[in-house]
């Protein structure tokens, strides 16, 4: 929401056309005030007028100028928290129910983009998920449990995965078929033009700076303005800030990096996968090919703001090591985006308090989750449902302040050696597995034909010479923990 500060991303030189809209120099009266243009903000405010009911938006900068408009672009069903955790805490039917509504935000996306014909979005399908370790049973197992939820997948093994992704760095994976990735500052245009055009009021650089929500009627106070409303939804994330600050404390903010590289000859016959990638379950090496020959590439985090141009080194040697091939790689665009992260890992979504409504902490599902958690609140205020209730067991925690932000990054730099020693392990299997199935053909095939015939005076090189050392063949060494060869990143 801040509109300064922030460098220009590669969706900003690429965006469609979209005239800046007024601030908000009047007061105003209306069912529904919706504070943040983001992308839970543009959808509550496009159902609840979609509705009938009159519908006021609030946005400090501009429109998606936050981590709506600055993400990855991937639509994925699911949560930012792991199945596993989820059936443990809410049990196997509720977290069944909780997955199916994952879905249905991927959805909502996929069937707005269809009947608005939104220009400018650029979908592509698919999501891979791919291992960095030959953990091929545990993937065969997780895929299971997936499809016990609901989920529609597929593994793929290694074989097929480096086929469309030839890195020696990757094993299996998990395929998302029903997931896509888009051009998500596009998808948020689209989606303001289609809630003004169904009667929703938009006022950009119009920071809501006070609110009163005792009573029938809200009361917000902007700069200039203020704005009375019978419900009011909280859609800021961790931009809310001094306006409702134990709310804002419940998010932890994280920062992650993303650059568009200059266009790479020949970058499509080696990431020949067209859909979105991710190598990791932390928040390196997210990826995929736009623009026909750039490669967008997301990785690093930080829980406080920081220069994306000190993080250019790291991601562009990111791609290097999994992709040499690719030779020398230029940076185009860089940028940073902030999200707002709960100590559960799961989204906030229901009203907390009579006519106040909150959609944030929708962590690296933003796309899905904040489409859902849009749809969800417009429902609850318009039509009394009660579906957003099945969040209720993930209740509003405070995230830890400064300390646990500071234990969160110290966690994220230590885990990266323990990851990067097991995949060098994994590797290192990989290549004495083929050498000793080499060494097992070649037997075979020296037992089938027969030995050939020596020729006069000829020595076997496998027989050592009168006082020379025997050959030795001595295995390669196990990859040490910690070492360069084994950095992930």
């Amino acid at each position: 929401m801040n509109a300064s500060g922030p460098r220009p991303s590669w969706y900003e030189t690429t965006q469609v056309a979209d005239e800046q809209r007024p601030r908000l120099n009047f007061d105003l009266d209306v069912d529904v005030c919706v504070i943040g243009g983001g992308l839970a903000g543009l959808t509550a405010a496009r159902e609840v007028a979609r509705r009938g009911w009159s519908v006021a938006m609030l946005e400090a900068g501009r429109i998606a100028a936050a981590a709506s408009g600055r993400s990855n672009g991937f639509v994925l069903p699911g949560y930012s928290e792991e199945i596993d955790p989820m059936v443990e805490r809410i049990g196997l039917d509720h977290a069944k129910e909780l997955w199916a509504l994952s879905q249905r935000g991927v959805d909502y996306v996929r069937h707005t983009i269809a009947e608005t014909a939104m220009p400018g979005v650029e979908i592509g399908p698919g999501w891979l998920r791919v291992a960095k370790t030959d953990n091929w049973h545990e993937l065969l197992a997780y895929v299971e449990r997936l499809r016990w939820m609901g989920g529609e997948v597929e593994a793929w093994p290694v074989e097929r995965v480096r086929e469309v992704l030839p890195s020696e760095r990757y094993f299996g994976a998990i395929h998302y078929p029903g997931a896509f990735h888009l051009h998500p500052l596009n998808y948020a245009l689209g989606l303001a033009r289609s809630a003004e055009a169904l009667g929703a009021r938009i006022f950009e650089e119009t920071p809501a700076i006070e609110l009163d929500p005792a009573g029938i009627l809200k009361r917000v106070q902007t700069p200039s303005a203020r704005v009375r409303a019978r419900h009011v939804v909280l859609a800021a994330n961790v931009q809310l800030g001094a306006l409702v600050p134990k709310l804002a404390a419940t998010l932890m903010p994280i920062t992650t990096y993303v650059m568009v590289t200059e266009p790479i000859e020949g970058l499509t016959d080696v990431v020949r996968f067209r859909g979105a990638v991710s190598d990791t379950r932390r928040f390196d090496n997210h990826y995929r090919v736009v623009d026909g020959n750039r490669l967008q590439w997301s990785g690093c985090m930080t829980t406080w703001s920081a220069d994306p141009r000190r993080f250019a080194r790291a991601l562009t040697a990111s791609v290097k090591r999994v992709f040499p091939q690719l030779g020398s790689i230029r940076v185009a665009d860089l940028w940073s985006g902030t999200l707002g992260r709960t100590l559960h890992h799961m989204p906030q979504i229901g009203e907390i308090e009579p006519g106040v409504w909150v959609t944030s902490g929708f962590g690296r599902h933003g796309l899905n989750t904040a489409s859902l958690a849009g749809d969800l609140v417009a429902r609850g205020i318009v039509d009394n449902d009660q579906t957003w209730r099945l969040f209720a067991p993930y209740e509003l925690v405070w995230a830890g302040g400064k300390l646990f932000r500071a234990i969160a990054q110290g966690l994220y730099a230590a885990g990266k050696p323990f990851d990067g020693f097991r995949q060098s392990l994994s590797r290192y299997r990989e290549r004495s597995h083929k050498r000793r199935s080499a060494h097992i053909e070649a037997k075979r095939l020296a037992t089938a034909l027969g030995a050939a015939p020596l020729a006069a005076g000829e020595r076997d090189a496998s027989v050592p010479s009168s006082g020379a050392a025997p050959m030795r063949h001595d295995p390669e060494p196990l990859p040490a923990a910690g070492s360069s060869r084994g950095d992930e990143r």
